[in-house]
């Protein structure tokens, strides 16, 4: 059916059916692609548009010059876009989204910090100097 590996195949079909996704609420079409790729992208219509009726979640794929691989790509993103809508915070991409963010807020804690010890210590140095007293 697609162009990959019948284990990668496969392992999207598990996907979809854990996702209740079947083939027969997808709306499938083809356009023309843009970009790279010469007469092929004028002549063929590579771009994959696929719409899961239930949710109305639709994703367009032109990754590749290849239809069917574009298929199976397209694919695989409604099947990450949906299990991101029904899982929420649970979701892997949420997550690691998450961990990102709380790092970048300790990192940018952590320069506060240090931008503030360099001024205090600058000022120790500063205060040290005082007036000259004159005997």
């Amino acid at each position: 059916m697609f162009p990959v590996s019948s284990d990668r195949a496969r392992a999207l079909a598990e996907r979809m059916a854990r996702l209740s996704l079947r083939e027969e609420d997808l709306d499938e079409t083809f356009v023309r692609s843009g970009g790279k790729g010469g007469q092929n992208v004028n002549k063929v219509a590579t771009c994959v548009v696929l719409v899961h009726r239930p949710t109305g979640a639709s994703v367009k794929c032109q990754a590749s010059r290849s239809q069917g691989l574009n298929r199976y790509l397209a694919r695989e993103i409604l099947a990450d876009k949906i299990e991101a809508e029904r899982l929420g915070k649970a979701s892997a991409r949420q997550q690691t989204a998450e961990r990102i963010r709380r790092q970048k807020r300790r990192r940018s804690r952590r320069a506060k910090e240090k931008m503030l010890s360099a001024k205090h210590a600058r000022s120790r140095t500063k205060a040290m100097r005082g007036p000259v007293e004159n005997e």
